[in-house]
């Protein structure tokens, strides 16, 4: 075996850090440069001091849920701080921007923790991605039946029931079996409080940054009544969020089905655009660049 020397693995860390940020920050820039249907100077008459306060406080509250929540979950086995949780949500979001569905996120919390450590991480965290895509889901479809799209309510119904019918049996014959040391036993041996609490900062985020979109409808004045804006919004969530994507195109994605479903509505292109750009500038930009923060001053935890 060849013995890597102590500067050597310091100059691969700093190396690795700086290509994740330097990744982080041309994501940035590729995103201003190649959005053509966006024009800067018909946003900015639609954006005051006061609106620019008020999109920032979403933003921060949408992180806070999301900081608090890992915390959540992290206490089923260790007390950590408020500051900690929100250094490894926001390094390992920096450190999972170009993998797939944010996939990288499972390694890059893992680091946080001792090694004994990382399976209990790694469920952690899919329980925590879970139960917000269940949230997403199952507001989803509650967008699909109110909005305007005309979908046949019976069959969505007869859809989600036939879902449920095949999904329970096999959950329930499946809970003992266990890949790579999970299962569904694990994840249900956590108490009642534990899962409550994880579901309600899941719908608390989720409501934030459905709200903030739905300010930002109002602020571009974009008339709708509220059950087919909200009913729209859920919809939209719902169908990028089926859609498997590398996280740095996850803009991309939203901003397609954006534009397909309130294009529907007769809403023009470039607010919509408008729109998407400004909520993953604050959702997703702003924690970036913290986050970056958070990478360069990793460092490996001693043995």
């Amino acid at each position: 075996m060849i013995a890597i020397s102590h500067k050597a693995k310091q100059f691969f860390l700093v190396t690795i850090k700086l290509l994740i940020v330097s990744g982080a920050i041309y994501y940035i820039y590729w995103h201003f440069n190649d959005d053509k249907k966006i024009d800067f100077n018909q946003i900015e008459g639609y954006l005051s001091f006061k609106t620019l306060l008020i999109l920032t406080t979403f933003s921060c509250l949408n992180w806070v849920l999301e900081i608090f929540k890992w915390r959540h979950l992290v206490s089923s086995f260790k007390n950590i701080s408020f500051f900690e949780a929100m250094e490894q949500s926001l390094g390992s979001l920096t450190a999972s921007i170009f993998t797939p569905n944010r996939i990288g996120e499972y390694g890059a919390k893992a680091l946080y923790f001792p090694k004994e450590n990382t399976k209990q991480i790694v469920l952690l965290n899919f329980i925590g991605n879970s139960s917000q895509m269940l949230i997403t889901t199952l507001f989803g479809l509650i967008g699909i039946l109110i909005s305007d799209f005309k979908f046949e309510v019976f069959n969505w119904f007869l859809i989600l029931a036939l879902i449920v019918i095949i999904c329970l049996p096999l959950l329930y014959f499946a809970r003992n079996i266990e890949i790579y040391g999970f299962s569904i036993r694990k994840i249900i041996s956590f108490s009642f409080d534990f899962h409550r609490n994880n579901l309600w900062f899941s719908i608390m985020r989720y409501l934030v940054f459905s709200f903030q979109f739905l300010y930002l409808l109002s602020i571009f004045q974009i008339k709708m009544d509220f059950t087919t804006a909200i009913g729209t919004i859920f919809t939209m969530y719902f169908l990028a969020s089926i859609i498997p994507t590398i996280h740095f195109l996850d803009v991309a994605v939203k901003g397609s089905v954006a534009l397909f479903l309130f294009g529907q509505l007769g809403v023009d292109d470039w607010k919509v655009a408008a729109i998407i750009s400004i909520m993953w500038l604050f959702n997703l930009v702003l924690p970036l660049l913290i986050g970056s923060i958070f990478v360069l001053k990793y460092k490996p935890l001693k043995k």
